[in-house]
């Protein structure tokens, strides 16, 4: 499989020799970025490549305190900037992997759900209705289920020797626990997730299952808008 991931970034991602163990012991730590403004503002944030705010770096240090005591035998995290610095303040030596992106969020790039439902007249969503074109051309539910799952060809494997921790994006990360938990990709518009939380998934008797679902330092008050 060859893709492009923004910013002409091009990946060569074969698929492994061996297929997936069955019931590995290792731990799959989802890390979301911590805050930018986009995030707090709850524009849907893509490829868009911004910082973490001051908050969103506290946060991303926070993280770092949750996962201290994991032995990870790998790390991989998104190429954007706010991945790659959470990674870095939660004190993970990370490897970069283009398919962590976020979602390719198109024409609906930058913009809040709630003007998005204003200029169409109904209460759209990505995962119900999906995105359009723009200066990027944008992905579907299953485009990005279908990366989630490639990650998941080369995680599984690793946890035969350890932890695995993925730093990404919300969007992305929900999908992902989506395709681990052997469910319909649109099942992750019903997991929110924060930014700057941690949380695990594992198997248990052999069935993949979630352990700890967005934890952090503190527990949200209402569900995420980006």
């Amino acid at each position: 499989m060859r893709s492009d991931y923004g910013d002409g970034v091009t990946m060569n991602d074969p698929l492994p020799d061996h297929p997936s163990p069955d019931n590995p012991t290792g731990k799959l730590v989802l890390l979301r970025h911590g805050e930018t403004e986009w995030s707090k503002a709850g524009f849907h944030t893509g490829l868009t490549d911004i910082p973490l705010t001051p908050r969103g770096e506290d946060l991303a240090r926070g993280a770092g305190q949750l996962v201290a005591d994991y032995d990870f035998s790998l790390v991989l995290c998104s190429p954007l900037e706010r991945a790659r610095r959470t990674a870095e303040l939660a004190g993970l030596h990370a490897e970069v992997d283009p398919l962590l992106v976020e979602w390719d969020y198109g024409g609906y790039e930058g913009r809040t759900t709630k003007d998005i439902r204003e200029e169409l007249g109904y209460d759209w969503s990505a995962f119900t209705h999906g995105v359009i074109r723009g200066k990027t051309p944008g992905e579907t539910v299953e485009e990005v289920a279908a990366r989630a799952s490639r990650v998941l060809t080369r995680v599984l494997p690793a946890l035969v020797d350890g932890d695995v921790a993925l730093v990404a994006h919300g969007h992305f990360l929900r999908i992902l626990t989506a395709v681990y938990l052997r469910l319909a990709p649109r099942f992750g518009a019903q997991i929110t997730l924060d930014a700057g939380s941690v949380s695990v998934l594992s198997f248990y008797r052999e069935q993949p299952a979630i352990l700890t679902w967005n934890y952090g330092l503190e527990l949200p008050l209402a569900p995420s808008e980006s």
